[in-house]
């Protein structure tokens, strides 16, 4: 038996393999980014942060949209949608931009997770590309943003999220309790953390 017998009875497993070995590799890639914003789901994104967060120097930001139910109650799930395009497009520009790495978690909810460099002066220029209105139809769809972020040193990625999500939601109320659409900002320091977590 010559050496090339063994090869050639092995070469149509081994193409087998390869094939399905793509085909896996493209089905999870296609589960980890959402078809409607492009940005990663959950599951992608929270690999990015972890990775990002070993390393040091990062900040997890989250954001919820304001009144995105009354957009999509009035006007339909696809004025509901462009909205969701736009806020994906918007968020993954200016993540690259901010050396960062967008997701949505579902819904109307999004993540972000960027360098500690970019955390201080971004977030207010990240609310002002976030409430943008939306065109969509001949009409400007009005987008509220409520954001929380917090600098993740010395935190998990589970207890960044955690401080991040507190401080959204204080701002979300506090904006209803004013009657305002969308936050400024609400950044969670280490000054703040203890007064988050009460």
């Amino acid at each position: 038996m010559s050496l090339l017998e063994p090869i050639a009875t092995a070469a149509p497993i081994l193409a087998g393999w390869t094939t399905h070995t793509l085909l896996y590799r493209r089905r999870l890639a296609a589960a980890r980014q959402c078809p409607l914003t492009n940005l990663l789901t959950r599951d992608g994104w929270t690999a990015v942060a972890q990775r990002r967060l070993r390393k040091g120097d990062a900040a997890v930001v989250l954001i919820d949209l304001d009144d995105f139910k009354t957009i999509n109650d009035s006007l339909g799930h696809a004025a509901g949608d462009a909205v969701l395009r736009a806020t994906g497009h918007r968020l993954s520009l200016w993540a690259h931009a901010s050396d960062g790495e967008a997701g949505r978690l579902g819904g109307d909810e999004f993540v972000l997770v960027i360098t500690d460099t970019e955390f201080s002066l971004g977030i207010e220029q990240l609310h002002e590309v976030l409430t943008a209105p939306v065109h969509w139809q001949d009409q400007q769809l009005q987008v509220g943003a409520s954001i929380g972020a917090v600098r993740a040193d010395g935190l998990t990625l589970s207890e960044a999220l955690a401080h991040a999500d507190k401080a959204m939601y204080w701002e979300k109320n506090r904006n209803a309790r004013a009657g305002r659409r969308g936050s400024r900002r609400h950044q969670v320091t280490a000054k703040v953390r203890s007064e988050v977590n009460r």
